[in-house]
């Protein structure tokens, strides 16, 4: 039977809502050495509706399971402006302290990373009916948990003027690896309000290459990341453009490659890179290759300080879908490891996958690993540090992620290996007895009942390597992890970009994808 903890990391962690029972939970660190951190969007909101709902984003330094933990909600420097209430949905005890106050409480205890947790304290923030357009105002938001220090940030609200941008249809395509196409971008005022220019975002899976750079749009390696138009859109008309992209040669197939499309008005794109400012993240840097330009579409007709902001998020976004045709696999080679060491050493045993290509293997939009792997620890030693994207396996039981001193290991990693890139894990091995020629097997693509994995390995025998302790030969008294091979390849450090912080559609807040903690190197 697998366990809370084990159940949680099969499936892959979800960043919104994940609530844990004490007695499920792992091990948290040392309180005194976790420093908490909490980020609140900016946000502009349209005079006149419901607003929006929006949420804050919670961190550690290190994991941590966090009781007591409460917002606190001051918006007193906006009260008049706006209303802001606990949102319908949310499983939190919130009540009002004081006028501009809203102080919110977690009802269980909460496990939080460093990557970061969406989706605690939701709250609605409505504009008065006194509201007008230009208005601006700070919202002041404290957390708190018990045994950690509070921690707050201090957001801008602004009151726009409400209009209503519409995506365009969605785009289904299909080709093989390689080749080049062009995909239709649109977007319609379906308001009656001009919208006075507008921006765009892309979330592309990766193989979706830009064929195209232009400066009006921001790119991050090969991915097109944002396009700003300043012309203005009358209501009731359409515009449209084609964005020209290729299909990378290292695109699986068959398979399919999405992406999404988000559009926003000026003033919500701001707040957005305001956002991924805060969270270290770029929207990536301005193309040469001439303006990107919308061009009114004949006869399509659509149902002070001037802030616009959208009425209904709702529409607008649309998709790309391309069916990668054809035959485009890979070879996943296991990587073992040889060390030395006397009794009582401890030594460091570095395994891992290397992707012989062709095809990079991208796993990213259902977030599970691109292979699992297991390991059997050599005979005489103990493994005494053990990465936490691994879980000691014993029969149908499993234990912790991270825990040390069993024999037989299962190991994830992220869900992105590019072609001609590496992936490791470190375990550290005590040897207890001198075993000569001990050895410990290294399986990868091995089959899980759980997200994720490759099964379709284009050269199959290399998918077992080993852990040699003490080859005969050997020196002793020293570490060394062999048995890896060369470092090739483009960082993969950029590959999520803002992909990972896509704008969560209908909710005004982002959401952060879980960061694994494989090391890899490129």
């Amino acid at each position: 039977m697998l366990n809370h903890s084990t159940r949680r990391w099969l499936a892959g962690l979800g960043v919104a809502g994940a609530l844990v029972a004490a007695s499920a939970t792992p091990a948290a660190a040392e309180k005194a050495d976790v420093k908490l951190g909490w980020y609140f969007n900016d946000m502009t909101v349209a005079s006149g509706t419901a607003g929006k709902v929006e949420d804050g984003i919670i961190s550690a330094s290190a994991p941590a399971v966090l009781h007591n933990l409460t917002v606190r909600y001051d918006f007193t420097d906006l009260v008049g402006t706006v209303d802001l209430t606990a949102n319908e949905d949310t499983y939190d005890e919130c009540k009002s302290s004081s006028e501009g106050v809203l102080l919110c409480t977690a009802m269980w205890e909460v496990d939080v990373e460093e990557w970061g947790l969406a989706g605690l304290f939701p709250v609605q923030i409505k504009p008065t009916e006194q509201a007008e357009n230009g208005d601006t105002g700070k919202l002041k938001t404290t957390v708190s948990a018990a045994g950690f220090d509070a921690v707050s940030h201090e957001s801008t609200v602004r009151i726009g003027e409400g209009v209503d941008l519409a995506a365009g249809p969605e785009t289904d395509l299909s080709m093989a690896p390689g080749r080049s196409f062009t995909a239709p971008l649109k977007v319609s005022n379906t308001g009656e309000t001009a919208v006075k220019g507008a921006a765009v975002i892309f979330h592309n899976d990766y193989g979706l290459n830009a064929g195209k750079r232009y400066r009006n749009c921001t790119y991050v390696d090969d991915q097109l990341r944002s396009c700003q138009f300043d012309s203005e859109l009358p209501a009731a008309t359409s515009f449209s453009t084609s964005l020209p992209y290729v299909l990378g040669k290292d695109t699986f197939a068959p398979g399919r490659k999405y992406g999404e499309i988000v559009w926003m008005t000026p003033a919500e794109f701001e707040d957005y890179q305001t956002y991924l400012d805060a969270r270290g993240a770029t929207i990536g840097e301005p193309g040469t290759d001439g303006e990107l330009t919308l061009v009114e579409i004949a006869g399509d007709k659509a149902a002070g300080r001037n802030f616009q902001a959208d009425t209904d998020p709702e529409n607008n976004n649309s998709s790309l879908s391309v069916k990668v045709t054809g035959k485009n696999s890979t070879d996943l080679e296991a990587l073992g490891s040889e060390v030395n060491g006397k009794a009582g050493d401890t030594v460091k045993a570095t395994v891992g996958v290397h992707n012989n290509g062709p095809a990079t293997l991208d796993h990213g939009r259902a977030d599970s690993s691109i292979t699992y792997l297991t390991l059997d620890v050599p005979k005489g030693t103990k493994a005494v540090g053990v990465p936490q994207s691994c879980v000691p396996m014993n029969g149908d039981e499993n234990g912790e992620p991270g825990e040390p001193g069993a024999g037989h290991y299962r190991c994830y990693f992220e869900s992105f290996l590019k072609a001609g890139d590496t992936a490791t894990l470190d375990f550290s091995l005590r040897i207890q007895e001198v075993i000569a020629n001990a050895t410990g097997a290294v399986k990868i693509n091995v089959p899980c009942a759980c997200d994720g994995g490759f099964y379709q390995d284009l050269k199959p025998a290399n998918d077992t390597a080993k852990i040699l302790l003490n080859a005969t030969g050997g020196q002793g008294g020293g570490d060394g992890d062999g048995g890896s091979l060369p470092i090739t390849g483009e960082s993969t450090a950029l590959i999520g970009g803002i992909g990972a912080l896509l704008l969560a559609a209908g909710v005004g807040g982002y959401v952060l994808a879980r960061r694994r903690k494989t090391r890899f190197v490129a």
